[in-house]
């Protein structure tokens, strides 16, 4: 039994002037595609367009000193069984502060908007896909636009998608008028999905990004060696690179069992040119009970190496060109447990709805870091705890089918 996918659930993360090859590379792959799926087409069975439906969403993250909570709608509405229409409203009220921003800066209180619109577009077995996001904030502006395309073939068993996104945000710093930045972000996407059975299916995806400009937070600081303070350290601020290129290659499969439930499997392994390397294996298991409910369960292991130029603490002042103290970007592993419940009712038509969905979703994550001290607690230069974070993240929401 497949499980609905609640789309306002989904949250929508550069020309590269010294490393141009991946938009070489990523334009061959875009046209052979192309190619590959003029001569595949045929005809035959359609694909269908995603159902008509109304998502409310209430979210809330809490952990780590940060508070972030808040709405989100998404209706999407098909026409003629050729095209579908969507749009969606996502805000995030966000309270308190990270450790490394809590350092040397105030907690802050902030709202961040986001507001998308797209379209799909059926043509017998392809389906092509817009959207366009635009998200706000006191100092971030973020601006998207996407493109995909997904065809089925060889008898609608296997289905080959590939996309592409462009970001152009605006980076500005509270407090400070003087401070205005810039940031590009460019992604593609390639995706092929199989059915090796009537309960097996297996997924193959390769993804490539490419950020340009301020990549760095505008209020992060990192701190080094000073024996002319009383602590032993100051802050100065961080300095990125203005470049960063990374890919990310995922395997999944789902196996749908004798009485309704399904098992699936992910691995995902993921580089980028700053030196981070990381890895997650996930789990997860549906059970169907009685007629209308749906459990989910799922186990999810993060493992990642830090950035090249990462310190806890460095030497001295201006240490090397490019200097970060991001948890972000520090070496630490992470381990999530999740819960989901969805109750189905109304399967005779009400109103304009054919029937809806209740879910409840809850997640509960523990990230230990192996270089990131914990300064907040008051100890003496080296010997200070690593950092520990406890996260819960809930999400409850209500899907209405037309």
């Amino acid at each position: 039994m497949q499980k609905e996918i609640p789309e306002a659930a989904v949250v929508a993360t550069k020309p590269i002037k010294n490393q141009p090859a991946i938009h070489t590379l990523a334009s061959k792959v875009v046209l052979t595609l192309v190619f590959i799926l003029m001569i595949l087409a045929e005809p035959g069975l359609a694909k269908v367009l995603p159902e008509d439906r109304v998502d409310v969403l209430y979210h809330s993250y809490s952990g780590g000193g940060i508070t972030i909570n808040g709405p989100s709608i998404l209706v999407r509405k098909a026409y003629k069984d050729k095209i579908s229409i969507w749009g969606n409203y996502y805000a995030d009220m966000i309270s308190g502060a990270s450790i490394d921003v809590q350092a040397n800066a105030s907690k802050y209180t902030e709202t961040r908007t986001e507001f998308s619109l797209g379209a799909d577009y059926l043509v017998d077995r392809t389906l092509l896909g817009i959207g366009f996001t635009r998200s706000t904030e006191d100092d971030y502006d973020a601006n998207t636009i996407n493109a995909s395309v997904s065809q089925d073939f060889f008898g609608d068993l296997t289905t080959l998608s590939f996309g592409y996104a462009y970001g152009d945000d605006e980076v500005r710093r509270n407090g400070d008028d003087e401070f205005s930045d810039q940031a590009t972000h460019q992604s593609y996407h390639i995706e092929i999905s199989q059915i090796l059975s009537k309960n097996w299916v297996f997924n193959l995806s390769y993804e490539a990004i490419a950020d340009e400009g301020f990549l760095n937070n505008p209020y992060r600081s990192i701190r080094f060696l000073d024996d002319s303070v009383a602590q032993g350290f100051s802050y100065q601020t961080e300095i990125y690179p203005r470049t960063r290129t990374s890919d990310a290659v995922a395997a999944r499969t789902m196996y749908y069992l004798p009485y309704r439930a399904a098992l699936r499997g992910e691995y995902r392994n993921y580089s980028d040119s700053w030196g981070i390397k990381a890895q997650n294996i996930e789990i997860s298991y549906t059970h169907p009970w009685r007629e209308r409910w749906v459990f989910d369960f799922n186990f999810r292991i993060y493992d990642q190496t830090s950035a090249d130029f990462y310190a806890d603490i460095f030497p001295f002042q201006n240490a090397q060109n490019f200097l970060a103290r991001d948890k972000e970007l520090a070496s630490y592993d992470n381990i999530s447990v999740g819960l989901g419940i969805s109750y189905q009712f109304n399967k005779q038509p009400f109103l304009i709805f054919s029937s809806g969905t209740i879910n409840l979703n809850i997640d509960y994550l523990q990230f230990q870091y192996e270089d990131f001290s914990n300064v907040l607690k008051g100890q003496a230069l080296g010997s200070e705890p690593l950092y520990e974070l406890d996260v819960v993240v809930t999400r409850a929401f209500i899907s209405l089918f037309f």
